[in-house]
């Protein structure tokens, strides 16, 4: 174990060497199954990244927590392999494999030495087209789901960020844990999760992003073997959903020494011309760490919280603009008076040619940063198709975050920062605050 744990290691760590461009080739399977791949020869390894679209957000009304529950099961034993005999096999191959699931995608990472290429990619067919759904797995992985629903109901952290997407989505998918209920879970038969595994691993939703050891025409031969045996077609996708929020507070009690915060209104969509700006507007507001104006008054200046950040959440069928804060009960009301204040004093001027400059050098700085590995160039690669980025998008990322003019952070601000809807959620026992 101790030698396979140091592979793996090696595996997640190995670098490809820096250049000045990615070279991205962009394949495609005889049966018509699309790739891009940044082939890197100079170490035996190779790192996959496949992503479904639609994620967690596609379980059906009254299973709730299906996909989720179907997910953690894809390698608990496929085809001839119960789980055990699954996990020994991975662990000869020196093979790792990791599947995934949040609101919009379901995600399956693959490293696999050179050498053992293809009877790793077998067992990860295997995993993906023949999951075993054995009784003593469900259960044994159900338990372990209850345990985590459990928890997630005694941590505020978890109970905020409930709290905020039952008030902003409701009854849409978005509106509730992607783990479900202690009761959905309970409820949920094998039978669910071979419709849940038919719905959400199908080849209209494939995106697969490589890097490594492998060229194209290997790749694209690899493609329909690995992925052909999938149903063509899989559960309609969710609806979009229009976010309405108006300015207040609501309070969750909670007995504990400090409240937490989430807050928010609706947001802007990764497709949107005004994206970029966004994006660098949010690095300056609240994205940047110390140097961002929420951190600078709310935690240096007024020593209210311990740290206070936004971020900008682009979902393929709503997008928010929010953040987070925590403070001691009787503090939490200021911190929230100046992140309003904050929030309205950016709207309506924008921000200073220095803190412009500031945060350009940061973010073109540290863009060529990602790129430190096999495994997260694949991942960056999956990420720009499911975007809908071309793949020249990492050679000119930098200079569309060079060409944001302050006249733009300055529309854009008027544009995506609302006061008059800004809301938080509150969970603890604040003073002086009440829904």
């Amino acid at each position: 174990m101790k030698a396979f744990g140091s592979l793996i290691a090696f595996m997640l760590l190995a670098a490809a060497p820096l250049r000045a461009e990615i070279d991205i080739a962009e394949v495609t399977s005889p049966g018509g199954i699309n790739a891009w791949l940044v082939q890197e020869e100079s170490i035996p390894f190779v790192a996959l990244e496949l992503r479904f679209k639609g994620g967690a957000s596609l379980d059906l009304p009254g299973k709730r927590g299906a996909t989720n529950l179907m997910v953690g099961l894809l390698n608990e034993g496929a085809g001839d392999l119960d789980s055990r005999a699954f996990s020994e096999r991975a662990e000869s191959l020196a093979a790792s494999f990791e599947f995934d699931v949040g609101d919009d995608a379901v995600s399956i990472s693959a490293r696999f030495l050179t050498e053992n290429q293809d009877e790793a990619l077998a067992l990860l067919h295997d995993a993906i087209t023949q999951p075993r759904f054995d009784q003593d797995a469900i259960d044994r992985v159900k338990g372990q789901l209850v345990s985590v629903i459990r928890s997630d109901a005694q941590d505020p952290d978890n109970l905020v960020g409930q709290a905020f997407d039952s008030m902003v989505f409701g009854d849409h998918p978005y509106g509730s844990a992607i783990e479900g209920t202690e009761e959905s879970v309970a409820a949920l038969t094998r039978d669910d999760l071979i419709a849940a595994h038919k719905g959400a691993l199908a080849r209209d939703r494939i995106y697969v992003g490589a890097a490594g050891d492998i060229s194209p025409e290997a790749l694209a031969e690899i493609l329909d073997k690995l992925l052909g045996d999938l149903p063509e077609t899989g559960t309609p996708q969710a609806p979009d959903v229009a976010v309405s929020t108006q300015a207040g507070v609501t309070v969750v009690p909670f007995d504990v020494p400090q409240s937490v915060a989430i807050f928010g209104h609706e947001g802007i969509a990764r497709d949107d011309p005004d994206f970029f700006a966004a994006y660098v507007l949010n690095e300056i507001l609240g994205g940047g760490g110390f140097e961002a104006r929420l951190m600078e008054e709310v935690r240096e200046k007024r020593g209210l919280t311990y740290g206070v950040y936004s971020y900008l959440v682009p979902k393929d069928h709503a997008a928010l603009y929010l953040g987070r804060v925590s403070s001691a009960n009787d503090r939490i009301a200021e911190a929230i008076d100046v992140i309003r204040a904050e929030w309205a004093k950016m709207a309506e001027n924008g921000v200073t040619e220095e803190e412009l400059a500031t945060a350009k050098t940061y973010l073109t700085g540290a863009y060529p940063l990602r790129f430190d590995g096999n495994g997260p160039i694949a991942n960056i690669l999956v990420g720009m198709q499911m975007d809908d980025l071309p793949a020249e998008y990492v050679n000119t990322r930098n200079a569309q975050i060079e060409a944001i003019t302050l006249d733009d952070i300055k529309r854009v601000a008027a544009r995506i920062l609302k006061p008059e809807a800004l809301h938080f959620v509150v969970v603890g026992k604040p003073e002086g605050l009440d829904s």
